[in-house]
């Protein structure tokens, strides 16, 4: 049985299998799908999968609805995440498969800059930053709610084609938290999704590893025959190239370019400056357009049985039983079980011309549900009917 405009309840298995099939000719068509898959209960275990899932539940704007996505994400309902420089791409299985789109602002340049200034001499090779071997407060630093690396709710902007109205449903939820897990096996895509470059974190100054194998100084740099092993890739050793005389030519070409390069910079902040501008305006009158259509709708809403007799009582026709009825999206039987009436009576009042004559149970039903939202009355109703 269907209510109203509700999809039927689809098994778990069915979904996966159907978005299985989907995934796969996606594959063919070209899509490189990077599913996200769950092992056990924790949905991320490194500290940058952590430190994510904990920023986003920290933030009023998403505690009621992320938590939403953890089921999903945990039985794999996230078939394919792909995240870009300011963007993550995702498909979702749910009674059909679902495309989420989420894009980011990227980290200003004040911010990182202050990040960098604050983290500068304490991290001490790329193998500490990506597996969080961090100290306290450089830990502290990227992960700061408000001036870290983690983006803030107004840095983020949401989009699933779900028939779900609500701003973060759960698709999108599970998206937010199948990020988390991907930063568990790749840290480094946090700072792509932020626009920055991780090796920056790095310090400059920090001391090579010398001949003994000891290192100086207090900061450390993994030296090149451990990367070799940690990453399994082979590092050629350089040989230093002989000092050459710098002659006027070069310096008159090295200016050249860094007048260029100046030229450059200008050139794209004023582009940048353009294309936030235009981004500005069109979110804005998206936002408009959302606020007014959801005023709309509110206001929509809150008509209904309205008038009134001398004695404070509903002045009720078969009419207006009709518009309550369908104003929930129900049929007589739904509609039936919400006022504990039969679904014969309820006929009978919108078949009735003229005022009805209630019973006094019946009266006090039909005035307390027409105060109800849509979603509520599916709610009460799905709490008596038990389904």
């Amino acid at each position: 049985m269907r209510y109203g405009h509700w999809a039927p309840y689809v098994p778990v298995a069915e979904r996966r299998r159907k978005a299985k099939a989907k995934m796969q000719k996606l594959k063919k068509k070209g899509l490189d799908v990077q599913p996200i898959e769950i092992e056990g209960r924790k949905i991320a275990k490194s500290f940058w999968g952590i430190a994510w899932n904990d920023h986003l539940e920290s933030f009023s704007d998403y505690a009621n609805r992320i938590p939403r996505g953890r089921t999903y994400v945990r039985n794999g309902s996230v078939c394919h995440l792909d995240i870009q420089i300011g963007q993550v791409e995702a498909c979702v299985s749910g009674s059909s498969i679902y495309r989420v789109s989420i894009s980011m602002d990227a980290l200003s340049s004040k911010k990182w800059t202050q990040v960098k200034s604050k983290c500068a001499g304490q991290v001490g090779s790329m193998l500490e930053l990506l597996q969080g071997k961090l100290s306290s407060s450089v830990m502290s630093v990227v992960t700061d709610k408000r001036l870290g690396l983690f983006p803030a709710p107004d840095e983020i902007n949401l989009d699933c084609d779900c028939p779900d109205g609500a701003y973060m449903c759960k698709h999108i939820a599970a998206v937010l938290y199948g990020v988390g897990a991907r930063l568990d096996h790749q840290p480094e895509l946090l700072f792509r999704l932020r626009g920055v470059d991780h090796e920056e974190l790095i310090s400059a100054d920090v001391a090579l590893t010398n001949t003994t194998g000891k290192t100086q100084g207090k900061n450390r740099r993994i030296a090149d025959d451990s990367l070799a092993d940690v990453f399994g890739i082979d590092i050629a050793t350089a040989t230093p190239a002989p000092r050459k005389k710098t002659t006027k030519k070069k310096v008159a070409k090295k200016a050249v370019k860094k007048i260029v390069k100046k030229i450059v910079k200008k050139t794209a902040k004023k582009v940048a400056k353009k294309a936030i501008r235009k981004a500005a305006k069109k979110a804005t009158k998206k936002a408009t357009k959302k606020a007014t259509k959801k005023a709309t709708k509110k206001k929509a809403g809150k008509k209904g049985l309205r008038s009134r007799n001398a004695h404070g009582e509903l002045v009720l026709t078969g009419r207006d039983v009709a518009t309550l009825r369908k104003k929930f999206g129900m049929g007589e039987v739904e509609f039936s079980h919400l006022v504990a009436v039969s679904t014969l009576t309820v006929k009978n009042w919108e078949n009735k011309s003229g005022e009805l004559k209630l019973r006094k149970n019946s009266r006090e039903a039909l005035e307390e549900i027409e105060k109800f939202t849509k979603r509520k009355a599916w709610k009460e109703l799905s709490d008596i009917t038990g389904i």
